[in-house]
């Protein structure tokens, strides 16, 4: 049997996120890797690939990266898990209390859809309200029912689970307060990234992002880009303004997209790239919507906020503990923008001289850029995507995304730069020839889709 084989016969979709199942990457594609070093993974047989996926955007320094190992090692020395809080415990609580301004208290988890789902629990039980309008163009939430439901695979989520989340545009706050209208003094929260696949725009002409190694528009000292006016809007209706920070988060700034973007949150999600690629993720916010998960209160209703026994796991709170002390030391933040403006405007370069600056598009913040690949109808090609991966991991690359870490360096922008040369010439002649002729297997589908 095949690697693929086997995993697809003990687990449900083949990996534990639909975004490593096979149908996300090409037929030539590793079915399984069994390590990372650095900027790079490796199969079992010794492959080596030049990451850009990155744990799916959880690892920001790199793969087994020494120094937050030992971290870890040394809490599980401890015990990596006991019978009361732990004072590693208490130690990473106050750092993350510390970092992030809109923070008074945090309650750690394993994952973000465990965390989201508390955000959106504390907003209900805060304002006595149901329903949660979440942003329409950002792909993922939770893998609870409230998300879920809102996406196009329902299956199995109550029809009135499914009624109680509300969709708004991003960059379009008329969209968000079209459902206050309609929905007036109903809605508990509003959550959303702070960013995706554009920046929050500033007046009307500033939709889209700058790509640049140092973003060119002030938005710390600016009043009035889109997420400071959700805020603005929240707080007038007396709604939970919820920031799901899991990919921005430990990427964009050390205090979080929110410092970036000058916006006071109610409520903020992190995890991924927190502790390099560790099991930890966080809810945290205002004290008065926190405190209602508190037992220190005596006569006030309880809110069973979360309880999880490896939550607090001592191994990754240590992992997260010298994750944020490197990225004090080390320019970090500053590396992860420079080499995606590098990559930006190496993928725009590239694609100019092939002559197929049209189909290959190549966008979005540089310190976490997308691409898409383009049909001669400006429709997205699942076809011409799948060829390119293809290509890609036929020179050593693997590219379901760009994610890159503080590993990566001029040594992999050229390796890129190479790679990409020869999977543009490929794509310019299947545009010309047709993707058939080149395209060796199964076309990539989307994780969202009704049916397998």
């Amino acid at each position: 049997m095949t690697y693929s084989e086997r995993l697809n016969a003990v687990i449900p979709g083949g990996a534990h996120t639909y975004s490593r199942g096979d149908d996300q990457y090409p037929s030539n594609a590793p079915q399984i890797l069994e390590r990372g070093l650095g900027a790079y993974s490796f199969d079992p047989e010794g492959k080596k690939f030049l990451d850009y996926g990155m744990a799916l955007r959880a690892v920001n320094i790199g793969y087994a990266e020494e120094s937050i190992n030992d971290a870890a090692i040394r809490q599980m020395r401890n015990g990596n898990n006991l019978t009361r809080a732990s004072l590693i415990e208490l130690e990473a609580a106050e750092l993350f209390v510390s970092l992030i301004d809109s923070v008074d208290m945090v309650k750690f988890t394993k994952n973000g859809s465990t965390a989201t789902s508390a955000a959106v629990k504390l907003a209900r039980a805060y304002t006595g309200r149901k329903l949660v309008a979440r942003c329409r163009q950002q792909p993922f939430f939770s893998y609870d029912d409230w998300f879920i439901g809102s996406t196009e695979m329902p299956l199995g989520v109550p029809s009135e689970t499914v009624a109680l989340t509300k969709l708004f545009d991003y960059n379009n706050l008329d969209s968000l307060e079209a459902l206050e209208t309609q929905f007036p003094g109903q809605l508990a929260c509003v959550i959303m990234e702070p960013a995706a696949m554009e920046c929050p725009s500033i007046g009307l002409n500033s939709v889209g992002c700058c790509g640049k190694q140092k973003c060119e528009r002030q938005y710390q000292t600016s009043s009035n880009n889109f997420l400071q006016r959700v805020q603005e809007f929240c707080k007038k209706n007396g709604i939970v303004f919820i920031l799901d920070e899991m990919i921005t988060g430990f990427r964009w700034d050390l205090k979080g997209a929110q410092h970036f973007y000058g916006v006071d949150p109610d409520l903020s999600t992190f995890g991924k790239a927190m502790a390099n690629g560790f099991s930890v993720g966080a809810v945290a916010g205002k004290r008065e919507i926190m405190r209602l998960g508190s037992i220190d209160t005596p006569g006030t209703e309880r809110l069973f906020l979360l309880s999880t026994t490896h939550g607090a796991e001592m191994s990754s709170l240590g992992a997260f503990a010298r994750t944020v002390q490197l990225m004090q030391e080390e320019p970090v933040i500053d590396h992860l923008w420079s080499y995606g403006a590098s990559l930006l405007a190496m993928f725009k370069r590239i694609a100019a001289d092939k002559g197929i600056e049209e189909n290959v598009v190549a966008a979005g913040p540089a310190v976490n850029p997308y691409y898409l690949v383009l049909d001669s109808n400006d429709k997205v090609s699942f076809e011409l995507r799948t060829l390119f991966s293809q290509e890609m991991i036929k020179c050593g690359v693997l590219m379901p995304f760009l994610t890159f870490c503080y590993r990566h360096g001029a040594k992999e922008l050229a390796i890129t730069e190479e790679a990409l040369n020869h999977s543009f010439d490929i794509l310019r002649r299947a545009i010309d020839e047709g993707v058939d002729k080149y395209l060796q297997g199964p076309v990539i589908k989307p994780v969202f889709r009704r049916f397998n």
